[in-house]
Parts: structure tokens; C-alpha cells; sequence
């Protein structure tokens, strides 16, 4: 019987298998294994040695490479940059690194990741290592023991260390008074803190910042304490003068906060974690914000308000106890009856803490029954010119006894009514107006004549005092005046001549005092008879002795012995 083909092939098959179990193993194939084994061995190291993979998103992947960015923690390569793409929805960068497995214990919930790149900030140049060897991802780890594996790159670093002893607080200020990150923090011109974040709160339209103030300065925030923006210089004209004050030259470049406790408030209890403080946006209105219990009035005034603004202050005899806290305040309201002119309402707010009264002590309604009684004897309120050059005024109290009884009480809008008097301007204006009034009922048409008749008499007399001194001018300048000093010298020198002439021993000089004694004796007789005229002046005419009167005869009669 012949044998088929398949049967054939079967039986070679048998054969061959026969043959191989019964061959040995080649040496041949011993290198193939080992080599195997050996890249089965490094496949396994590698994947035991790379540690954990890591997903890292920012706003932009500028100066990151895939595969050449390196991760550093205190300049240690600690991982490398994988992959890098784009966000489901394109609105960031996704990053793949690599990390070690040194720094596995590293990444926590609160560890830091940010981009070192050649960088100009307030503390000088940094990163310009960068410069050749490219943009790195720094690593600062955290203190949590809670493992992650995602994390937020930030384009700046932080301000501090998430273990970095200190305090974290919150300030809350309006969008004007915004700061940035990185911003300083000082107390009295002495950096003591930085900004770490700064957010706008859509809903409340306010800006919330996030401050990290350093030990151990941390211990001076209290709950007495207040913070204020500082822009570098600030200089104000107000009521008090001139205002000057300037900031350190970091402050001066960039601005920042400082903060202090006022001088009126005790220290204060330190402040926990994650507090909230108000940041105000000047010193002045941090410092008023302290005064938190006050009584609200109301001021009418009937005159200008011009110069008077919201801040001003309020001052008794000097001594300010109160502020400006409106002008002008609900102008549409009514205006209280009985009053014939339109006033403008003044919004005051009286502080009592202003004078080192403690707020736990402090009883508004003891206060409010205080001033009402004052208002009876006489207080009243005014306004004031408190800078020349600036002409800002405030508003001054003062007891005006005269005016003692006469207050009534009187309300604007819900608001008492702080009686008022005539302001230092409108009392000047009222006397000046007086006075023209006066003016006016002078009649001043015949004083007019009689200056008139006055200013044509002195017109006459400056005419003839004119000619006056033409007819002197003429007189000095004739040739027989201008000749008298001459004759007269002439005269004189021979008055000398004469009088040289006149010697004791000369006969003129012996006549001349025979003549002399002649005239003394002369005068000397002639007395007794001038004495007797002086007596009896009848002398003269009648005889001195004693006789009877002659009686008159009538014509052709002989008188008789």
C-alpha cells in the first residue's frame, strides 16, 4: 500500500520533535536572555527612581520648554518639565513635570511654585542667572501633611514662606485705594510686612488685600490699630495750615501701608490670624475712624459755607471735640418753620472720645442732655477763617451769655438743630453795610459846594503866593541887591575902623565920656520931676500948693484983693 503525502509530512513532523527534545539548549541564546533581563532590570530602576508625576497650570508657558525646564527647590534640580498644552477650554497652560523621588515629601496641598526669570522689582535685579541657562520653576515646600499632586505656577514669587513665622491679616478699602502685590508694609518708615495678594470683590465692589507682617513685628497689630495708604508725600491745606509729610523712598516709588495705634486708644489685645482691618486712605481719616460713639447736629446757615469742608473741625475754645461730617447735608428737606431765609444744613458729629473718654464709659445720652443744657446758657455755634492763606474755616462753639434763655428746640431730617450766631464775616459785613447806609444819609451836595469854594480860595492863594515869589525872585535877582553884601562888608569894615580909633587914651574917647556923665547927671535931676508927673500929671499945667478954685468973674468987674 503506498503511503499518501500528508502522511508523509506527519511523519517528518514527529521526527523533527523527537530531535528537538532530545537536543540540548544552544549557548547562544544565554546573551539574548541576559540582555533582557538586564533592560527588564534598568526598565524597573528608571520608573522606581523618577517619582511622582505632577500636573503645574499658569496663565502663559512664556520661557518653559518641554523636556529643558528644569524644576529647582534652593537651586537642586528636583524634576523636569514633560509636556505642555493647552486647557480643555484654552484658558490656560497645562504642564506634565516629572519629579523625583527626594522630592515626593515636597509636594503638599501648601507648597509654592513660581517662574524664575530675569526680573526688576523694588529690592533690585534678580534671576539674572537666567539669563543663559533659561527660565526654572523654584519649588518652596510647605508645612501641610495633606500629599497633591496639582499646583498653581505664579509669574512672582511670594512674599513669604508658608512656615515663615509672622502673621497674615486681611485689609478691606476702596478701589481707589488699591495696592499691589508685593507692596511693603511699614511702621513708622520701617518695613515690616509685604502685600502677598491682592483681589476685587465684584459684589461689594471693594478691594481685599492679603498682608503677611513678619515676626516679630507681628505683635504690634492689635485691635486698636488702624492702617492707612501712604503715598510717599502728602501735603494737604486745610483749617490747621499747611501739611507736610513724606514716606520712605520705597513708599515714594511705589506707595504702600503703614499703621499705628492712636494716640487716644490703649494699645489693645493682639489680633488672631486672618483679621480685618479697614484700610484707610490717609493717616486723618484713619485716626477719625477711632471715634466711633458721637452725637449728630444739624447746622443752619443763613451765610456762606464757602471754605467749609467735610473733615473740618469742630472746636470749643480751641479744643477740638468734634468733625465736619457733611456740608452741605439733605439739602432738600424742609426747612424748619419759623424761619424766614433758606439756611444750608451742616451735618456736625460731636465726639466725645476726643477727650480721652474710654468708649466703655462713654454715655451719649448723659452727653446729649449736657448739651441741650448748654444750649439754654447760651451755646451757640459759628463759623470760623481758620488759615489766611488758605481761607478754610471750621466751626467754633463758644458761650454767648447774652443769648442765654432764648434757645428753642428746633429738628432737620430727624436731626436736632445746633442753634447758631452770626460768623466774625457776617458781622463785619453787617457794619460795613451799616455804615454805608450812613453814608448815603449824609448830604453831601453842600459839603461838595464848600469844598468847591475851598479848592477856588486855595486856587487864589496859590496865585498869589505865585506872585509872591515872582516879585522875590525878581527882587533877588536886581543888581542893587545882589551889590548889598558888598556895601555892607564896606560898612562894616569901617564900623571896625571907627571903633579901632576909639582908644581909652584918645581925646574922642575922653569926650565921649564927659558927654556921658553930663547925660547921667542930666537923667538924674530930671527924675524927681518925672516921678512927679508920673503922680500928678495936672503938674504940668497947675501949681502943686494947695489953693482954692479961681471963681469966673463976669465982664467989666474987678476981681477983689
Amino acid at each position: 500500500m503506498n503511503d499518501t503525502p500528508a502522511d508523509n509530512d506527519r511523519d517528518d513532523n514527529e521526527h523533527r520533535a523527537r530531535a528537538t527534545r532530545q537536543a540540548p539548549l544552544s549557548p547562544i541564546w544565554i546573551v539574548p536572555i541576559v540582555a533582557l533581563l538586564i533592560g527588564v532590570w534598568l526598565i524597573y530602576d528608571n520608573y522606581a527612581s523618577q517619582g511622582p508625576m505632577i500636573t503645574l497650570t499658569m496663565d502663559s508657558a512664556d520661557g518653559i520648554e518641554a523636556g529643558s525646564t528644569l524644576i529647582k527647590s534652593r537651586n537642586v534640580e528636583v524634576g523636569q518639565i514633560e509636556s505642555v498644552s493647552l486647557s480643555d477650554d484654552r484658558s490656560h497652560v497645562v504642564m506634565k513635570a516629572r519629579m523625583k523621588t527626594q522630592a515626593e515629601p515636597m509636594l503638599v496641598e501648601d507648597s509654592s511654585f513660581w517662574v524664575v526669570k530675569p526680573r526688576i522689582g523694588r529690592e533690585g535685579i534678580s534671576g539674572l542667572s537666567t539669563v543663559l541657562s533659561g527660565a526654572y520653576i523654584q519649588l518652596e515646600p510647605g508645612t501641610s501633611e495633606e500629599e497633591a499632586r496639582t499646583f498653581d505656577v505664579s509669574q512672582q514669587p511670594p512674599v513669604a514662606a508658608p512656615g515663615a513665622e509672622g502673621l497674615r491679616i486681611n485689609l478691606v478699602s476702596q478701589v481707589g485705594d488699591a495696592l499691589s502685590v508685593g507692596d511693603p508694609i511699614t511702621f513708622q518708615g520701617f518695613p515690616v510686612g509685604r502685600v502677598e495678594k491682592a483681589d476685587f470683590d465684584i459684589e461689594n465692589q471693594q478691594m481685599q488685600h492679603r498682608v503677611f507682617i513678619e515676626s516679630p513685628y507681628h505683635k504690634l497689630i492689635t485691635r486698636n490699630t488702624r492702617f492707612w495708604s501712604t503715598s510717599g508725600i502728602d501735603f494737604s491745606l486745610d483749617s490747621q495750615g499747611v501739611n507736610l509729610q513724606v514716606e520712605s523712598v520705597e513708599a515714594l516709588l511705589g506707595g504702600g501701608v503703614t499703621f499705628g495705634v492712636p494716640e487716644d486708644l490703649p494699645q489693645g489685645e493682639p489680633v488672631a490670624a486672618d483679621t480685618t482691618f479697614t484700610l484707610h486712605p490717609d493717616e486723618k481719616s484713619a485716626r477719625q475712624g477711632t471715634f466711633d460713639k458721637y452725637l449728630e447736629y444739624v447746622l443752619l446757615i443763613e451765610n456762606t459755607v464757602r471754605g467749609l469742608s467735610k473733615g473740618a473741625p469742630v472746636e470749643f475754645r480751641g479744643v477740638r471735640i468734634g468733625t465736619v461730617a457733611s456740608v452741605p447735608w439733605n439739602f432738600t428737606a424742609p426747612q424748619p418753620d419759623g424761619r424766614d431765609r433758606l439756611a444750608i444744613p451742616v451735618l456736625i458729629r460731636i465726639e466725645p472720645q476726643r477727650l480721652g473718654i474710654d468708649s466703655q464709659e462713654l454715655e451719649l445720652k448723659e452727653w446729649k442732655a449736657r448739651f441741650t443744657r448748654l444750649f439754654d446758657r447760651g451755646l451757640r455755634a459759628s463759623l470760623k477763617s481758620g488759615s489766611l492763606l488758605t481761607g478754610a474755616l471750621f466751626v467754633d462753639l463758644t458761650i454767648d451769655e447774652q443769648r442765654a434763655g432764648e434757645y428753642t428746640a428746633e429738628t432737620f431730617a430727624q436731626r436736632d438743630v445746633f442753634p447758631t450766631t452770626s460768623t466774625g464775616l457776617a458781622q463785619i459785613q453787617s457794619q460795613v453795610t451799616a455804615l454805608l447806609d450812613k453814608l448815603n444819609d449824609l448830604k453831601i451836595e453842600p459839603i461838595l459846594a464848600s469844598l468847591d469854594k475851598n479848592l477856588a480860595t486855595s486856587n487864589t492863594m496859590l496865585k498869589e503866593v505865585r506872585e509872591l515869589s515872582e516879585s522875590l525872585n525878581s527882587l533877588v535877582n536886581d543888581q542893587g541887591v545882589r551889590e548889598l553884601p558888598g556895601n555892607l562888608n564896606a560898612t562894616l569894615e569901617d564900623l571896625q575902623n571907627t571903633l579901632q580909633g576909639l582908644s581909652a587914651d584918645s581925646p574922642a574917647y575922653r569926650e565921649l565920656t564927659d558927654t556921658l556923665d553930663q547925660v547921667e547927671r542930666l537923667m538924674r535931676d530930671l527924675q524927681p520931676a518925672a516921678r512927679k508927673i508920673s503922680q500928678d500929671p495936672r503938674a504940668l499945667l497947675f501949681d502943686t500948693q494947695d489953693s482954692k478954685d479961681p471963681i469966673p468973674r463976669a465982664p467989666g468987674t474987678r476981681s477983689q484983693p
